[in-house]
């Protein structure tokens, strides 16, 4: 038998294929399996030819008779029960302190389940994060490992080297806590991104819409944002997506549906916010635009038959646009924070010991979050590890203070212009509920104290101690239990 493979990866679609290549560009011989297994021949006649220290197998004995020990197998498949039916095969045939890697999206509860499941036959098993597309598998992803931590130190060198840099060199990878917590992260993440994409847009839709500003112009604008606070990949994208034209020379954006697709794992984080009590709002309301986009039809017959502004915003461009960027950068600010706070709620729920500064350095580089804004977020939890909220961070609450006219001023003009502003008006929402010391929350528990005897709590009186006022004098003075949900 030749050299023996360092590592083998199931799974040869595109992020697959490019985390074999880099993997091998960082001096890993690779073995590689498909279900499919003519992917294998086409993968090594094609993007790995003339690499001899990738190594094609046509079956999973194949494969993991391939693997030096302890073995490492890196799954690249879809999430679900693909995940389980692989697992399942390879189980038989690895020995005890081998490990399996699951670098799908897969959600962090069967993570949770396979860690155990794993551990009680002496499997070691990794869930990861891995974020930044295919340009990011081949060059550099940021990842986001969880799991069994006796694995860690058996894949820490390949699974760092292969990631992103940031400029001192430091890798986009480190450990991120007991079982599913890695595929929590990225969840999270992920949902961060939709709140980003959905605030580009309705920044966009101000421009373009609203101000009557072309492409041409847009992707000026959009070039100048990142070069400053914004700089960021998806700032960097949209810059290069304004200018890309269409066969016949307009703009190949508006040749495309607005009818926006979803894989789930923003519906994943608004689902754990909800579980968790946490006011994920802003990443939520862009998971509903998605929604709404997707009622295209229905959308079509409505504007025939429902009348309302006119969509154009009067004004000086310029300034208007200063407004629009610092809205955006509020926005941002509230959505990371949001973020954050759902993650911390997660870590005491489950037991998890999450660096947040460290992951914030784990999104400057490779991921589709990444930009020069989180090196902001670092430096806030590196001063003060138990910070409770980015927003009462001395950094962001200066931040806040230069935005939030601005940002005010925006939200204004987007509504009476009748333009949909739903992630955007939900952050200002959330920060103007954040920074109030009273909320009208009052009268929300004498409303369900009057038709459910649900009880309240009185200033005046010693917080845990609750009271149920007979509101009509007919309905007796029996309360109902209390609990929270």
């Amino acid at each position: 038998m030749g050299k023996q493979a360092d590592i083998g990866l199931i799974g040869l679609a595109v992020m697959g294929q490019n985390l074999v290549l880099n993997m091998n560009d960082h001096g890993y011989t690779v073995a590689v399996f498909n279900r499919t297994v003519s992917k294998v021949d086409e993968f090594l006649a094609d993007a790995a030819k003339g690499r001899d220290t990738i190594i094609g197998t046509r079956s999973m004995e194949e494969l993991v008779e391939s693997l030096a020990k302890p073995r490492k197998v890196m799954l690249m498949v879809k999430a679900g029960a693909v995940v389980d039916a692989f697992i399942d095969q390879l189980v038989p045939l690895l020995d005890k302190g081998d490990v399996i890697i699951d670098g799908g999206n897969s959600h962090f509860p069967d993570t949770n389940r396979r860690t155990r499941e794993l551990k009680e036959k002496g499997i070691l098993y990794i869930g990861t994060g891995v974020s930044g597309g295919e340009e990011g598998a081949r060059r550099g992803p940021s990842v986001m490992p969880g799991g069994n931590k006796d694995a860690w130190p058996l894949v820490k060198n390949i699974l760092q080297d292969i990631s992103a840099k940031v400029e001192d060199g430091s890798p986009c990878c480190d450990w991120v806590g007991e079982d599913g917590a890695g595929h929590y992260v990225k969840m999270v993440h992920n949902g961060i991104e939709y709140g980003d994409m959905q605030m580009i847009c309705e920044a966009y839709d101000l421009m373009h819409q609203g101000l009557g500003l072309s492409h041409d112009e847009l992707h000026d604008i959009f070039a100048e944002w990142n070069e400053g606070e914004l700089d960021s990949y998806l700032i960097e994208i949209t810059r290069d997506i304004m200018k890309t034209k269409d066969e016949d020379g307009q703009p190949l954006v508006t040749k495309i549906l607005d009818k926006a697709g979803q894989k789930g794992t923003g519906k994943w984080t608004g689902i754990s916010s909800l579980e968790l009590g946490v006011p994920v709002t802003l990443i939520v309301e862009a998971v509903y635009a998605r929604c709404v986009s997707a009622l295209k039809s229905e959308r079509v017959k409505a504007s025939k038959i429902i009348g309302g502004p006119d969509k154009k915003i009067d004004g000086e461009k310029k300034a208007i646009v200063e407004d629009i960027r610092k809205a955006l950068l509020a926005s941002k600010i509230v959505s990371y924070a949001q973020g954050y706070m759902l993650m911390r709620e997660a870590a005491k729920e489950n037991g998890w010991d999450l660096n947040y500064g460290g992951i914030a350095l784990m999104w400057r580089g490779g991921c589709i979050i990444r930009s020069v804004f989180l090196g902001k977020i670092k430096e806030a939890f590196d001063n003060n590890p138990q910070l409770e909220n980015l927003l009462i961070d001395p950094y962001f609450v200066k931040v806040m203070e230069d935005c939030q006219d601005a940002w005010r001023r925006t939200i204004a003009k987007a509504v009476t212009a009748g333009i949909p502003m739903p992630a955007m008006t939900s952050a200002i929402s959330f920060f103007d509920s954040y920074r109030s010391e009273r909320l009208p929350a009052n009268l929300l528990q004498a409303q369900r104290d009057y038709f459910g005897a649900h009880t309240y709590e009185r200033v005046d009186k010693s917080e845990g101690e609750f009271y149920h006022t007979n509101w009509t004098g007919t309905g007796g003075n029996v309360s109902s239990s209390t609990y929270q949900v």
